[in-house]
């Protein structure tokens, strides 16, 4: 069992931007199988290497069939198509949730675990987890992005959250 403890929101790794890998190698592929592990534990859509108190440039994510990978320094291009709306929720926020506009329609950009380069078209949900997991590498948590009586309503939620105080939990 690789599990990772997953970070919960106020730590200062989660509001930190993270440094890119320098190299792709078996120390960064066992750290992504744990990763794995991790998100498909706990359970989740998507897992930044931040939020197992790691401070490097790359997530996981599993979105359904076809949709499962990870991206080494990601960089994210919004295209043209609008935005969606619809909740978001975060592992390092867990049992909240808020609607979070994104755009409907990104390409991420990176390495994969070989190193190679990727590029990937992205609409809907897993755009929403491309643009959720940089956001995370940027040292933004979705919770950041609220306004108005979302803000007023997660601040009230997090303090009140039997996890509030802590510095992770263990999926």
């Amino acid at each position: 069992m690789n599990r990772l403890p997953i970070v919960l929101f106020g730590q200062p790794v989660l509001h930190t931007p993270t440094r890119p890998v320098e190299r792709v190698d078996d120390g960064l592929r066992r750290l992504v199988e744990a990763m794995f592990e991790t998100m498909d534990a706990a359970p989740g859509a998507g897992l930044a290497a931040n939020q197992v108190g790691v401070d490097l440039r790359v997530f996981v994510y599993d979105c359904g069939p076809g949709a499962r990978g990870c991206v080494v320094n990601p960089v994210l291009e919004r295209l043209p198509g609008g935005l969606q709306d619809g909740e978001e929720g975060c592992l390092s926020a867990p049992g909240l949730a808020y609607p979070t506009p994104r755009a409907m329609h990104v390409r991420c950009t990176g390495l994969d675990l070989a190193g190679e380069e990727l590029s990937i078209t992205a609409e809907g949900y897993l755009a929403r987890c491309f643009q959720h997991e940089v956001d995370h590498l940027d040292g933004k948590v979705y919770l950041e992005r609220l306004g108005g009586r979302a803000l007023r309503r997660a601040r009230a939620d997090v303090a009140a959250s039997p996890w509030h105080g802590r510095e992770a939990w263990h999926a």
